[in-house]
């Protein structure tokens, strides 16, 4: 037990504190930079920020499932939404410096919130872990949408990493329901466009 604690406390300083790494292509890493005006430059630096964090929260979130889910098979599946996620991180974290910035501040903030709030959705038993990541993904799927409408038409490099996450967002949920996710109550889900909303909100300027 010591030594999971151990493991899962390395991976939380590693998501935090390290720079991740990507099995697969950058996404734009075939794309030619775009000239961006500088309120251009800093509002794709915003909206990449934002999406950086949110891949941190993804990663606590997976991680406090994943400790607490009973069923082998879920448990696998969330490490394996975790792993691609981690790729989002790399994704996102490079794109943030090409762009002159930093990650946000506040990452670890919303990662204890999201690990405290993975591990108990975890406890409530597996169909209701899988229907709060279910969930998650795919109010993620919309808010990168949202990304995709905001982002300048020319930073196609930026646009380029949006989309693939996107569909990768929305594959787990494809994912999360092929398990038995459950469906979450109205309120359930209004709290967490809440709590994105905060995050979102924070993550763009600090």
């Amino acid at each position: 037990m010591l030594d999971k604690l151990i493991t899962e406390f390395d991976r939380g300083l590693r998501t935090l504190f390290a720079s991740a790494s990507s099995a697969r292509p950058h996404p734009d890493q075939q794309l030619a930079e775009a000239e961006l005006s500088p309120e251009e430059k800093r509002h794709a630096l915003g909206l990449m920020r934002v999406n950086h964090c949110g891949e941190v929260c993804a990663q606590a979130l997976y991680q406090g499932q994943a400790l607490t889910a009973r069923d082998a098979a879920a448990r696998d599946a969330l490490r394996h939404a975790a792993f691609e996620e981690v790729e989002h991180l790399a994704w996102t974290e490079r794109r943030i410096r090409e762009l002159g910035g930093r990650p946000s501040l506040f990452n670890p903030l919303w990662y204890t919130g999201s690990l405290a709030m993975g591990v108990t959705a975890g406890l409530l038993g597996d169909k209701w872990n899988l229907g709060f990541l279910q969930e998650t993904e795919l109010q993620v799927g919309a808010h990168l949408d949202s990304h995709l409408s905001e982002l300048p038409a020319s930073d196609v490099r930026s646009r380029a990493i949006v989309s693939q996450m996107r569909d990768d967002e929305l594959r787990h949920a494809d994912m999360a329901q092929s398990f038995g996710a459950a469906r979450l109550p109205a309120p359930v889900k209004g709290m967490m466009a809440l709590t994105a909303k905060l995050m979102t909100g924070s993550s763009y300027r600090l």
